[in-house]
């Protein structure tokens, strides 16, 4: 009884922490000055009486989210059997995921919470930086974990001696600045622009589309920039995943025996469903903001929040069900915790 007492004690000051967290947070990123234009963030319009219900499931996801993320990051790195290349990218893959989710989580949750809805130019600026680049981030991933996939089927042989350790920590390195500095120029020319001073954003947190439209300058220029550096970083990445997976495809219709052609395809399987609920979602947010803005409202808001929720939370997901290594090291994991009790 004082176990659980004591648990729920824990549980108890973890949540009330995570609110004063939240709100301090939501403070900081609030606090706006005379010359610079403040913003308003919007989950839902017109169900405004709502949000302390929809905050539930969106809530479960964050959790979800982190927790999963979380649990393969521990497994993989505690887990020697899976100190293996392709594991080091799904690691990757969570800590993108993760920064993803930690990008939106105070703000989204700030306005279905405490209906703090302001939020100043240079916080959305900050929010819009770090949110777009962690999506970057993710379709690089998933580019360096194609990469893999074609090695490990198309050439076994060398696979070994290509993704060593230090080439994987140098993909790795290179992902990471590549981001950084394509995304320079996008936060310097989104600097020099000029706002109204108030305006109601789509989104509950801060999205490129969404907010240039409110420019007082052109805003169809920023728009084209931006969509420029989506095709060259996303763009690009998603064209050389599909030429990957033709190279692939060929080499597993190739394969005589039945059985070791579906051995091959089934490693395929999780990274191809991380690509289809990354890309397909990041495509209609992109598309409805830029080409169908005379869309209902609520089609652009929903599309939006899949696209930042659903790869964070399925990913961890799938890995865990589709891998099997993995799946087994949970396992192994979970029942030595039950053991220890």
């Amino acid at each position: 009884i004082n176990d659980k007492w004591d648990i729920l004690r824990t549980q108890l000051f973890l949540f009330f922490s995570f609110r004063v967290y939240l709100r301090h947070t939501m403070l900081f990123l609030n606090n706006t000055t005379s010359l610079s234009p403040t913003f308003f963030l919007n989950a839902f319009p017109g169900l405004e009486g709502d949000y302390v219900w929809l905050s539930i499931p969106f809530s479960c996801l964050y959790v979800i989210a982190l927790l999963g993320n979380c649990m393969i990051l521990f497994v993989i790195i505690t887990e020697r059997s899976l100190h293996k290349p392709m594991y080091y990218f799904v690691s990757m893959l969570s800590i993108v995921d993760l920064g993803l989710t930690m990008t939106t989580l105070p703000t989204v949750l700030g306005v279905f919470w405490f209906n703090l809805q302001e939020i100043s130019f240079n916080a959305c600026a900050i929010q819009m930086f770090f949110l777009h680049g962690f999506s970057f981030l993710e379709s690089s991933v998933l580019l360096a974990m194609a990469f893999d996939r074609f090695m490990a089927i198309c050439d076994p042989l060398r696979y070994a001696a290509i993704l060593t350790n230090s080439t994987i920590m140098l993909i790795g390195l290179v992902i990471f600045v590549k981001q950084v500095v394509s995304l320079i120029p996008i936060a310097l020319a989104l600097k020099g622009l000029s706002f109204h001073r108030e305006h109601e954003l789509s989104h509950p947190y801060c999205y490129h589309p969404d907010v240039i439209k409110h420019s007082s300058a052109n805003p169809w220029l920023s728009s084209l920039i931006g969509l420029f550096f989506l095709l060259s970083n996303s763009g690009v990445d998603l064209i050389f995943i599909l030429l990957s997976y033709i190279l692939i495809l060929r080499t597993i219709l190739s394969i005589t025996c039945p059985k070791e052609r579906r051995k091959a395809f089934s490693t395929c399987v999780s990274h191809i469903a991380a690509v289809a609920i990354f890309f397909v979602p990041m495509i209609s947010v992109s598309l409805t903001h830029r080409l169908f803005a005379t869309a209902p409202q609520i089609f652009p808001v929903i599309m939006a929040n899949i696209y930042l929720l659903l790869p964070p939370v399925l990913n961890p997901i799938i890995y865990s069900l589709k891998t099997k290594p993995i799946y087994q090291a949970i396992l192994k994991l979970l029942k030595t915790k039950e053991a220890l009790r």
